[in-house]
């Protein structure tokens, strides 16, 4: 007989119990979704058609959505391509208890409409003294679009050419900030700015002066740049866009932009991201002048730009909660970190799927990442493999993103968290099997 002609029906499948019980939780539409995929393999001889239920089953595991959680072994610690900043359980838990019904907009006391995310801006308040408001929008390119738009549409953004940044997947910040309607005033020259080149910009036409921090590249050599204190002496608003979300000065980060100091200087406005080094959820904060966060909360573009409950419940609870693990991550011990890739290499070295001269302790170089503090280098410890592996463990439940220099696949351990270390050496072992 035709093994197609032994798939099983959809409705046998879904009789199964533990099918049954997915279908409450998950909803029947996904299940039949996952089971008719399962099917198709089983036409198609991948599987055995008396695998199917197995087959849907182990696909349900992997969670309620396509989205999956990700060993972060690339060292690099704000990987756009894997969200940035990893949420602390604090954060976490917020998430969850804001899931269902909030007074997101509503005083419990009086019953009457409240200030949309009081808690968190008084949160964040708290966090930037020097700030005399605060606000908080979808992420950090449209803390910048709402600014230029509220303050600039019509006018002259005036802006040093070298700071004219291109961010991720190939957007530009001209384009970004002369689709707000504003006109762009460029200043000096790629490599060197001179107070005297904004001077002779600001005039009657403009509406602020921007300030860029340069935050996935470093200009090296015969350079010059203003600093805020100078160009807050122009009469202009100057706007700083520090990026990174760096709210205080930090050691470790000797050359990192922060808000604090950008405000103390001289700045009407801060535009920073919540998901990179202040270790958050997505979104723009706007820190500065009170009546220049008030225009831009009462402009009607900032309807279309704000956050929604869980962003806020997220961020209060990082801001007012332990240190991040994007925190944590930073300030990791080499020591500990050696440590900790000397002991999976003892695991998983003369096994009978690894090798004692396939796993490796070998020193590494870490990196912030997510367009935060370019340069900077971070001394860390890493586990090499083989490259073959580098595809099975992509693959796998988790699955675990390293990276391949020279040949071998490295397994960075600064960004995985110590209680993870048991789930990577199962992974290994799993992935080394596979080969």
């Amino acid at each position: 007989m035709d093994s197609r002609r032994r798939v099983p029906r959809t409705d046998t499948v879904l009789a199964d119990a533990r099918l049954a019980t997915a279908a409450e939780t998950l909803g029947r539409t996904r299940v039949k979704a996952v089971i008719n995929a399962a099917q198709e393999r089983a036409r198609q001889g991948e599987i055995r058609p008396e695998d199917v239920t197995d087959a849907a089953l182990a696909a349900l595991s992997k969670g309620p959505t396509s989205l999956r959680s990700v060993i972060n072994a690339t060292g690099v610690v704000l990987h756009t391509n894997l969200g940035r900043a990893a949420l602390s359980p604090a954060a976490v838990d917020a998430l969850v208890s804001a899931a269902g019904h909030t007074d997101v907009e509503l005083d419990l006391a009086t019953g009457r409409r409240a200030r949309r995310g009081r808690g968190t801006l008084e949160a964040l308040a708290a966090a930037v003294p020097g700030a005399a408001a605060v606000q908080v929008v979808n992420n950090g390119a449209a803390a910048l679009v709402l600014a230029a738009t509220a303050l600039a549409a019509g006018r002259e953004i005036v802006v040093s050419r070298g700071e004219l940044v291109e961010i991720g997947d190939g957007f530009r910040l001209p384009d970004l900030l002369s689709s707000t309607g504003a006109r762009l005033r460029e200043v000096g020259t790629t490599n060197r700015t001179s107070l005297a080149d904004y001077a002779a910009a600001v005039g009657p036409g403009t509406g602020f002066v921007l300030k860029v921090h340069p935050s996935n590249f470093v200009i090296r050599g015969f350079t010059a740049a203003v600093e805020v204190a100078e160009l807050a002496t122009l009469g202009a608003p100057v706007i700083v866009d520090i990026g990174s979300g760096l709210l205080a000065a930090d050691p470790l980060l000797p050359d990192e932009p922060d808000a604090t100091s950008a405000l103390r200087a001289g700045a009407a406005l801060v535009t920073a991201s919540g998901d990179k080094l202040l270790g958050g959820p997505q979104a723009g904060l706007l820190l500065g002048d009170a009546e220049l966060v008030e225009r831009l909360r009462r402009h009607p573009l900032a309807r279309a730009l704000r956050v929604d409950k869980l962003t806020l419940a997220a961020l209060e609870a990082t801001l007012r909660g332990p240190h991040s693990p994007t925190w944590a991550a930073l300030r990791a011990d080499p020591a500990d970190l050696r440590v900790r890739v000397k002991e999976l290499c003892r695991v998983l070295g003369g096994t009978h799927v690894l090798g004692d001269s396939d796993a490796r302790v070998v020193p590494s170089v870490a990196v912030v990442g997510g367009g935060g503090a370019p340069g900077l280098e971070l001394e860390s410890w890493a586990l090499s493999l083989p490259e073959r592996l580098s595809a099975p463990l992509r693959a796998g439940d988790p699955p675990v993103v390293g990276r391949v220099e020279r040949g071998r696949l490295l397994l960075d351990l600064r960004c995985v968290p110590p209680e993870l270390d048991t789930a990577l050496a199962c992974a290994v072992r799993r992935a080394a099997t596979c080969t």
